[in-house]
């Protein structure tokens, strides 16, 4: 009984009439397409884009290369070298990371003690090159100090998540 089923489904062609059917309905539907660059979609306070190191208000870097972020890393796209200022204190001398390598897990954020590497809101970067995407302390350091108004806020929304 059930082959018999099978070959009138099949001969009358079911599936492709069930498949004619959903597409028309969103043939006809209200189209939810955006042009990208002129209009942008909403987006997450706590979307991960591009990395940024912080400065303390008094301009002193916050990271006190714990190693911290280098470590919990899974994709090993953080680099640190450091050493031990007059002060006593540790700051890093070398604090690299390769874009193309990392998965933007949030880790190195989450583990950082003092709030110095965030990940920010910044989706539109590009490299042509392997290399433009190996961002030093000096580049990071200028991201954070050029977006640190839109840190700090997104930071304060997500406060009450973390």
């Amino acid at each position: 009984m059930q082959a018999v089923k099978d070959f009138i489904s099949t001969f009358m062609l079911l599936e492709l009439l069930k498949g004619l059917r959903l597409t028309g309905k969103y043939f006809f539907a209200r189209k939810i397409t955006i042009l990208y660059p002129e209009e942008k979609t909403p987006m997450s306070p706590r979307f991960r884009g591009l990395h940024a190191l912080r400065r303390y208000p008094n301009g002193e870097e916050r990271c006190i290369a714990c190693k911290l972020c280098e470590a919990v890393c899974p994709a090993l796209a953080i680099t640190i070298e450091s050493t031990q200022r007059a002060d006593g204190t540790r700051r890093t001398t070398r604090y690299d990371i390769d874009l193309t390598k990392c998965i933007f897990c949030g880790f190195c954020e989450e583990s950082c003690p003092v709030d110095s590497i965030v990940e920010t809101h910044i989706h539109e970067y590009h490299g042509e090159q392997r290399g433009d995407l190996l961002f030093t302390k000096e580049m990071l350091l200028a991201v954070g100090d050029r977006y640190e108004r839109e840190i700090a806020s997104a930071r304060e929304t997500d406060a009450s998540y973390r």
